[in-house]
């Protein structure tokens, strides 16, 4: 029988971890944006998706994971195997 952890127990064992990858993720941006050449990239398709994937993360829901994967993936082609022969 699967053992169910609390909300309470979940942010105690991931605190650390996602306060890590937040802080990464703002020292990426800040580095972005310091560069002399931000202009260059500032509307990078990348860069939007990253955007996009930032308010998806600040939004609520129990489908975050499912929707950031979404926004990374390429869309689903029938064929795609075929193109390659």
């Amino acid at each position: 029988m699967p053992t169910f952890q609390t909300a309470s127990q979940i942010l105690d064992r991931h605190y650390l971890e996602l306060r890590c990858g937040l802080l990464d993720m703002a020292g990426a941006l800040d580095r972005l944006e310091r560069a002399g050449t931000f202009g260059e990239v500032k509307s990078d398709p990348r860069l939007r998706k990253i955007h996009e994937g930032l308010q998806i993360l600040a939004s609520s829901g129990q489908d975050r994971a499912e929707r950031l994967q979404l926004l990374f993936s390429d869309p689903y082609e029938a064929d795609w195997n075929r193109s390659m022969t």
